[in-house]
């Protein structure tokens, strides 16, 4: 039994925390007991702290299995910077470092080893797991085991065949940002987690500013370069849903003068790789991708997340828009979406060739699943109520279940609102399109489901095209009943949809036809409203754009000394260049900013500095010290 002290002394030591940040103390508890775990921990909480202490304390080698090759040597290049024996075993190895690692590992060399789950089943890692003496084996990225999630990974369902295999089952901890209650269960099943200490922490992250707005695909990337120049001294993620795109954003952005990368599975091996690393070291403070770049990104100091492009589900968008802001400090998380958005996600459940591993049946369930996961992302793009209620009631926080419906299409933001999120923040307003709905179900039953929705929409407007005349459809009592734009109809049908009133199939021409809440739009209380937009959205310097500032401890961002801040950001990119690691590896951001209301001047004071350890101290601590020393004298003598 080892004592949770020792896990205090270590994370004070590698980490410069004093004490663990809610929820991890358990966890780390329940490991070293000797007990399973599962934490579900929103981005930026310190998932990782909770498998690394115990990977430090426990005697032998701690297995991290996880999905992230790309970043395994960013990852272990931070714990050792940390003081932690760390290594990792991925493709990009060659065979006899592969060996030369494995060697090392059974000599003791390690504390931490970082493998990617395809690992798992080569017959010679087995070996080596069977010799070595293996604590722990912490599951990071958890909810990609479950075809309920939205990035499921047949590989990850090796992992549990892999435990069994070792002679003493080690103590297995999963651990993922995004999980429903049924991902939760497939993890504890498929991992077969025994007895496991369970503790979601909560998903909220105050710090977050969300933002939704409908714009015109012309707009959308006009709308992004006027962001990056306005925070051009920020960090930032633009995530498009195509190569296509994501091209066509970067080139704007260069065009536009704005230092950026680009990162999509088309690119060659190592220009990717390039890009990752300009990204990371803050040469390219943006960057443009798809969603293959992003999971798992410890980048600390990213100010902003931007979707040029509606996401798939509400799992993937909380968890990209959450590599924003990962060190508490105020960032902003913006989705641009248009009604294209939406066709190209059916698109993609609908051309998904499945995975080998799957049969039929298996891979119907999990394009059907993604058709839900879908209704509930279009539904956060319509709902009138607050942005970050709706994604903490989807997750079953307070509420215990997904939004309903009827939050969909609410009247107003509620009245507890997050004041810092668009909605709460009133850039928009309520604009009530009850006739125009009830217009559609009326033109959708008498149509019987047979057409899609732009011939739903030709008819309700009183179109004279050819095809709609030769099937006589201007003869349905429907016909030119609504004098609205072509796109609010659309907008209509698109949030009927997402409120379960219509289903619009899936396939090559997906119809419209009546949902399973059809009979509910005839109830007398029936009312539907949607979202225009009175203003473009003002965003403050800080990012934030409610009343509330969030900074890194609850004190105000402002607080830090902005001249200094930016002295010691460079002398942090100067060292982090000097040593060929990123920046955020030597400090965060909210370690500057803990210095620059601090001004420390001795040892003893900067290791009081938040993120500040024994190791960091010897590292970085003369350097940092004298900095702060010199721009004290020149403000004295000023």
């Amino acid at each position: 039994m080892t004592d949770l002290s020792q896990a205090r002394q270590a994370l004070k030591q590698h980490f410069g925390y004093e004490s663990f940040r809610p929820g991890q103390e358990g966890v780390v508890e329940a490991i070293l007991s000797g007990r399973d775990a599962l934490a579900v921990m929103p981005t930026g909480a310190g998932k990782s702290v909770c498998y690394q202490v115990p990977g430090v304390v426990l005697n032998g080698l701690a297995i991290v299995v996880s999905p992230l090759v790309s970043l395994m040597g960013d990852q272990v290049r931070a714990l050792l910077d940390a003081g932690i024996r760390g290594a990792y075993l991925n493709s990009t190895l060659t065979p006899g470092q592969q060996s030369t690692v494995l060697r090392r590992a059974l000599d003791g060399a390690y504390q931490i080893m970082y493998v990617a789950p395809e690992r798992l089943s080569d017959p010679r890692f087995i070996e080596f797991a069977r010799e070595a003496a293996i604590p722990l084996v912490a599951v990071d990225e958890a909810h990609c085991v479950s075809q309920w999630g939205q990035d499921f990974r047949p590989s990850y369902l090796t992992i549990g065949d892999f435990i069994a295999l070792l002679p003493t089952r080690p103590i297995v901890a999963a651990f993922t940002a995004t999980a429903t209650a049924r991902v939760r269960a497939d993890i504890m099943r498929l991992l077969d987690l025994r007895n496991p200490y369970e503790v979601v922490t909560g998903f909220d992250r105050p710090n977050l500013y969300f933002g939704v707005e409908r714009l015109d695909p012309k707009r959308k990337i006009a709308r992004i370069a006027a962001y990056a120049l306005e925070h051009a001294g920020d960090s930032g993620i633009v995530y498009c849903s195509t190569r296509k795109d994501t091209d066509k954003v970067h080139a704007a952005l260069l065009e536009a003068g704005i230092r950026s990368a680009r990162y999509h599975a088309g690119m060659p091996t190592a220009e990717r790789q390039e890009s990752q690393r300009a990204f990371i070291a803050d040469d390219a403070p943006v960057m443009v991708a798809t969603n293959a770049f992003g999971m798992g990104i410890d980048k600390s100091n990213v100010r902003y997340v931007i979707h040029h492009n509606m996401p798939g589900s509400i799992e993937a968008y909380y968890q990209e828009a959450g590599r924003a802001g990962r060190d508490g400090e105020p960032s902003t998380c913006l989705l641009y979406w248009s009604d294209g958005d939406v066709s190209t996600c059916r698109f993609f459940i609908e051309q998904e060739s499945g995975n080998e591993e799957l049969s039929t049946e298996e891979a119907e369930a999990v394009r059907a699943s993604r058709r839900r996961l879908l209704a509930a992302m279009t539904g956060y793009c319509h709902t009138t109520g607050c942005l970050r209620r709706y994604i903490l009631d989807y997750f079953g926080e307070e509420a215990g279940t997904a939004p309903q419906a009827d939050d969909v299409g609410a009247e107003g933001a509620p009245s507890a609102g997050c004041a810092n999120c668009s909605n709460c923040a009133g850039e928009f307003e309520s604009m009530d399109v009850t006739d125009t709905a009830l217009a559609v179900m009326r033109c959708v039953q008498e149509l019987h489901g047979r057409f899609g929705k732009g011939m739903v929409v030709d008819v309700l407007r009183g179109s004279q095209n050819a095809k709609l005349l030769d099937m006589h459809l201007e003869e349905a009592a429907s016909y030119n009943t609504v004098n609205v734009p072509a796109a609010q109809v659309k907008e209509v049908i698109e949030l009927l949809a997402a409120s379960g009133y219509l289903l619009i199939t899936e396939g090559t021409y997906p119809v419209v036809g009546l949902g399973p809440r059809a009979r509910e739009a005839a109830d007398e209380g029936f009312s539907l409203s949607m979202k225009r937009v009175l203003r473009k959205p003002e965003r403050r310097r800080d990012g934030v754009g409610g009343g509330h500032v969030f900074g890194s401890s609850g004190a105000p961002a402002g607080d830090a000394d902005p001249a200094l801040f930016e002295r010691l950001r460079t002398l942090r990119k100067q060292l982090a260049d000097e040593a060929g690691k990123p920046p955020y590896i030597v400090f965060s951001d909210a370690a500057l900013r803990d210095m620059c209301a601090r001004k420390p001047a001795t040892d003893e004071e900067f290791l009081e500095v938040s993120g500040v350890g024994a190791t960091k101290l010897a590292r970085y601590g003369e350097a940092f010290l004298a900095e702060i020393a010199a721009y004290e004298r020149e403000g004295a003598g000023s």
